[in-house]
């Protein structure tokens, strides 16, 4: 809860209280990552539909500690990398508020594409936003893997 509460965050990843948080724990539906690098806490990540069978995840929140320092870039990406392993997921997807260029840049680093705007789905303080909806397939996740596996090993 912290992290949400970095001066700024509230406009670009939404915030919830106490309460919510502690429901989405109790809830098997959520999934909560914290990520750390030498014992220092470097962000969270919220995923719903974890393993559903569906086979569809959502990305529901995920926030660096620590703006333009690449954390939130390299904690989605290990994330990605652990729903694709552990689960039977196809897809996973997020959303964002369209004008979050940071975050756009980072999802579209770790292979998200955009597929359009879902208007007015985020509610937050009270008012609606629309909200880019990104994903990324197992089949490109793949590809790009076995792509950087070969560069690596030239």
């Amino acid at each position: 809860m912290a992290t949400e509460r970095t001066p700024g965050y509230e406009q670009l990843v939404g915030r919830w209280n106490e309460e919510q948080h502690r429901a989405a724990l109790a809830d098997s539906r959520y999934a909560y990552f914290v990520a750390e690098i030498a014992s220092h806490k470097i962000g969270f990540v919220l995923v719903r539909d974890w393993n559903s069978a569906e086979h569809v995840t959502l990305i529901k929140r995920i926030a660096a500690a620590e703006p333009n320092k690449g954390y939130g870039k390299l904690l989605l990406a290990h994330l990605v990398d652990r729903i694709f392993c552990d689960t039977s997921a196809y897809r996973v997807c997020l959303g964002l508020y369209p004008d979050n260029t940071r975050a756009r840049r980072a999802y579209e680093g770790v292979g998200f594409k955009p597929e359009g705007i879902s208007r007015g789905s985020a509610f937050f303080g009270g008012v609606h936003r629309d909200e880019l909806v990104m994903a990324l397939l197992r089949p490109e996740w793949s590809s790009d893997r076995l792509a950087q596996f070969q560069l690596d090993a030239k």
